[in-house]
């Protein structure tokens, strides 16, 4: 928007203010664009310029190809409309063709206009005599025309400007208002800061003396220019009364703030999230029909009658009631995505990805893979648990439905190899001979699920469901890694009993405790060391030291059989504060970095690609490099160093037979079933946080085409000897997060928008495969410190319980009513029943935790099971409003809710009239008989909409 200045005796526009989706002021004591705002209007404005628009000249698909020859047919319709004398013209045209003065004085673009202007350019600009400058300003325009057509397809972009040009003159007596819409969006020389085409113009001149006026009718249009809704009908309006019809539709929406209680000098911040324009016109016609319908209520009345979107996971779940019907459509539904799963991949925000979720898989991969060396007598260890989780990863991920989710040991399945191995020790059974036939089991009874559509049990679990489980292993991920913190309290212990001022009363020496051959060893090896050194002294003309005692190192000392006396022997430096220093400050770290994407400091490009995504890198990196900056012995992360089992007396492959008894191949059908209970659990509830429709997953997922390669993998680990994998819900869900794009490019104010995740194959292949090839990164790896990586482990369990709605319910306990956040469902389900929910969720979640840490962990997929018995429970006690708030309505719920609905509209159609004529005839007989209706039939038909709408007519 472009005011008119009076700047030593010239006219010129100035550039007042701009929109590119918010309001920015020029400040002109900072000289500067203000920060941008909310646009604030008054409602006075808008009545004035719907009286302009219905007054002033409207020009729709105007042919214009430069400034001077748009003004000209701009006054010539002024004219020819009567609204000015024709003896204005040119004093208008003078105007309106005066130079246009932007906020950057220096522009990076330079207006086309400007291209080959004459050295005598500025002298004519300052021209006397309103004829001669006009004329002036047309010859230099129209001999650049044809550079300006030249450059049109190279200038051109899908960004197009409206200009709204405000001011005041001295020879006007009443307003002159034009509304022009070019055929063609038409670069007009300087009239824009940037070369931007124009396609809409906005005129209002003026008498002296309403400059506020003016330039709020200017604020009004502009704002309505940058409307989704009045731009759609700007660019379509057919003649005045559309775009009068499209300011009354903005004046329907628009709220009133009353003036004594909020100051107009206030400047809104922009929202962080807009409602699109198709959400405003589903309000805008449940606005219509509720006032159509006499509701007084009007949109605010269907808000509290709607309800939130219902519980849908899909058509990858539908029952098709065919032989692996379900495992067939899955295969039809990626094939198609599969190349656009690998180039999509190719991205700079891929790398972080894979270096997050790397250094997550590996610290797994090595924690499960000693608890399980610790729990098997080392039939399963390190080793396997490296190649296991790169083969299964792998695999899975070039053949899986998803790709997405990542997969891993878990804690039931350890717990179930530590209670099957002690089990196979007391009975004298070969323990990987029964593993693997049970795997084979269970792999046979995934194939069954897979080719019968079991999956479809899933559409059962809802958020309840979900949000129990996902916080479940967010809590054991939190848990271990304080715990391996707290534990090193144990293995490193604070020296409580060193006192500095008595520093020279402590020692450590080496005692003999061994036999005189050895003490003649110590002691020979002593005196050599001690000669060799004075020897060097003499050489070197150094003064001898006053002492020479004998010194052994500790390992020397425990290497010759001795014994170290003394007491500061034990001394340890204070590895546990430093452990903490390096736990605490990597999660600290990373949660700072992760956030740093929404602060204010450095381009948007920089923030999110380079600080954010790589946050985790990072951190480790700056963490590790301080440890090794201090030099202290802190716990470092053990890496296999040799491509063999970890047991000697095992290989790569476990034959089927021979070493039990032949029933035991059928028996170990029964414990076989547990395994495949836990896996199809772990495996489909993971899978159903991963494809949330909150994540805008666009490819599609694949429920059976995973829990078919799960039980492929199943037997290909149990004939390997590997551990067993599943998808692991934190790890996939930190995969997910990490992978999350947001829009780039956003006009001033507004925040970025979640478009979605990257859905590809590449991260997670290259992350398994980095995890095989870790064998042979064993001398960089030892560097990394295992408090560094408990740190991350930590933020990847904090990390998935952000968006939980169990979580921020939990919250709400300690906030009193008036800090609460403004929830959908606090809204619309009273709060002690949100309360009574909460609990009963905190009850099932702690019922599930005393399990896991139980020797009843065996049956934990059973009673993940239990939690869908006990949502089916809470429909005897909340009601199904209540429900579709707090959690989902079950499918079976959803479809008794339609057929009530369905009965219902046949009810009221029964007793609708079937024909305009019976209606007719209703009305007949009232009039005849002067009586009403003598059925309940006809009664109901009285008070019909249909019948109110005949009568009307009549």
């Amino acid at each position: 928007m472009d005011t008119l200045q009076h700047e030593g005796g010239e006219l010129e526009w100035k550039e007042s203010a701009r929109w590119v989706k918010f309001e920015e002021k020029v400040e002109e004591g900072g000289e500067r664009w203000s920060k941008p705002h909310v646009s604030t209007l008054t409602l006075h404005s808008l009545f004035e310029l719907r009286t302009c628009l219905q007054t002033g000249s409207i020009l729709l698909d105007l042919e214009g190809y430069s400034l001077p020859q748009i003004v000209d047919d701009i006054v010539d319709r002024q004219i020819a409309d009567g609204l000015i004398p024709p003896d204005l013209k040119e004093k208008i045209s003078f105007v309106l063709l005066r130079k246009h003065r932007h906020q950057t004085k220096k522009p990076i673009h330079r207006s086309l206009a400007d291209i080959g202007k004459s050295s005598n350019a500025a002298s004519s600009n300052s021209a006397s005599g309103i004829h001669r400058s006009t004329e002036d300003l047309r010859s230099r325009q129209s001999s650049s025309l044809g550079r300006l057509r030249e450059s049109e397809h190279t200038t051109q972009t899908h960004t197009k400007a409206s200009n709204v040009l405000i001011g005041e003159v001295d020879f006007l007596e009443k307003p002159f208002v034009s509304f022009v819409r070019l055929a063609q969006a038409t670069t007009l020389g300087g009239l824009t800061e940037v070369p931007v085409p124009t396609r809409f113009l906005f005129i209002l001149l003026g008498p002296h003396g309403k400059t506020k006026s003016y330039n709020e009718i200017g604020r009004a249009i502009a704002t309505l220019m940058v409307d989704d809704l009045f731009s759609d009908v700007a660019y379509k309006a057919r003649d005045r009364d559309d775009l009068i019809a499209g300011v009354d539709e903005f004046l329907d929406e628009v709220i009133v703030l009353p003036p004594g209680e909020w100051d107009p000098k206030i400047r809104i911040e922009p929202p962080k999230k807009v409602p699109s324009a198709e959400m405003r016109k589903s309000v805008l016609n449940l606005n219509e029909l509720g006032q159509m319908n006499g509701s007084a209520g009007g949109a605010a009345g269907g808000e509290d009658e709607e309800l939130p979107a219902p519980h849908e996971l899909g058509e990858e779940l539908k029952f098709t009631g065919r032989f692996a019907g379900g495992l067939w459509l899955d295969i039809k539904r990626k094939i198609p995505w599969y190349c656009s799963d690998i180039y999509d991949g190719f991205h700079i925000q891929s790398i972080s990805a894979v270096l997050f979720i790397y250094l997550g898989c590996i610290t797994n991969a090595i924690t499960f893979g000693g608890l399980l060396g610790d729990a098997t007598d080392n039939y399963q260890g390190v080793m396997e648990s490296f190649l296991g989780t790169a083969l299964a990863g792998t695999v899975f991920c070039v053949f899986g439905g998803q790709p997405l989710i990542i997969l891993s040991s878990t804690g039931p399945i350890l717990i179930f190899e530590k209670l099957l191995y002690e089990f196979s020790k007391s009975n004298d059974i070969d323990y990987m001979e029964l593993r693997l036939w049970i795997g084979l089991h269970s792999c046979l009874q995934c194939f069954l699920l897979v080719v019968s559509d079991a999956s479809y049990i899933i559409k059962y679990m809802t958020r309840f469901t979900e949000e129990g489980f996902s916080s479940l292993i967010s809590f054991i991920f939190i848990s271990d890694a304080i715990k391996k913190m707290v534990g090193a309290w144990k293995y490193y212990p604070i020296n409580r009993g060193f006192k500095p001022d008595y520093i020279t009363a402590y020692k450590c020496e080496c005692i003999s405790a061994v036999a005189p051959v050895s003490t003649f060893c110590i002691v020979f090896s002593s005196v050599i060391a001690c000669l060799f050194s004075l020897s060097c002294r003499l050489l070197l003309h150094l003064p001898p030291s006053s002492t020479l005692a004998l010194q052994l190192s500790k390992k020397e000392c425990v290497k010759y059989g001795g014994a170290l006396v003394g007491n500061s022997c034990k001394y340890v430096p204070d590895l546990a504060l430093m452990s903490f220093i390096l736990f605490f400050g990597t999660y600290s770290m990373t949660v700072s970095l992760k956030k740093f994407k929404f602060s204010r400091y450095f381009p948007t490009k920089v923030r999110q690609k380079l600080i954010s995504d790589f946050s985790i890198f990072m951190s480790i990196m700056s963490f590790v490099g301080l440890d090794m900056l201090m030099g202290l012995d802190t716990p470092k992360l053990i890496v296999p160093t040799e491509f063999k089992p970890t047991r000697s007396d095992r290989g790569w492959l476990v034959m089927p037979f021979g070493k039990n008894p032949w029933w035991w191949y059928l028996a170990s059908s029964v414990p076989a079933l547990l395994v495949t209970i836990l896996i199809f659990m772990d495996q489909q509830i993971s899978a159903v946080i991963v494809n949330r429709k909150e994540n805008k997953l666009k490819k599609g997922c694949g429920y059976h085409l995973d829990l078919f390669w799960v039980g492929v993998l199943m037997a290909v680990c149990s004939f390997m000897g590997l551990p067993w994998y599943v998808a692991a819900t934190v790890i996939s869900i930190a995969h997910i997060d990490s992978l999350k794009m947001e829009s780039e490019s956003s006009a001033p104010g507004e925040q970025p928008q979640f478009l979605g995740v990257r859905e590809q194959r590449l991260t997670g292949i290259l992350v398994f495969v980095l995890t095989g090839l870790s064998v042979f990164l064993a001398p960089v790896l030892q560097f990394i410190p295992m408090p560094v990586l408990y740190g991350v482990f930590l933020y990847m369990g904090v990390a998935s319980l952000s968006g939980i709605q169990f979580w921020e319910r939990i919250k709400l306990y300690l906030m009193p009513a008036k800090h609460q956040p403004d929830f959908s469902f606090l809204r619309h389900v009273p709060l002690r029943r949100v309360h009574l929910f909460t609990l009963v969720q905190i009850v099932c979640l702690a019922v599930l935790w005393i399990l896991k840490s139980t020797f009843l962990a065996i049956i934990f997929p059973v009673m993940i099971l239990g939690l869908l018995v006990v949502r089916k429970l809470l429909d005897l006690i909340f009601s199904q409003h209540d429900l579709a708030w707090l959690d989902d309505i079950l499918p079976d719920k959803d479809k008794k809710k339609k057929e009530d609905d369905k009965t219902k509209k046949k009810e009221r159609k029964a007793v609708e009239p079937e024909s305009d004529e019976e209606v007719r005839e209703i009305w007949t007989n009232m009039k005849l008989n002067s009586s009403l209706p003598s059925t309940h039939t006809q009664t109901r038909i009285l008070f019909s909409p249909k019948f109110a709408n005949l009568i009307s007519w009549y």
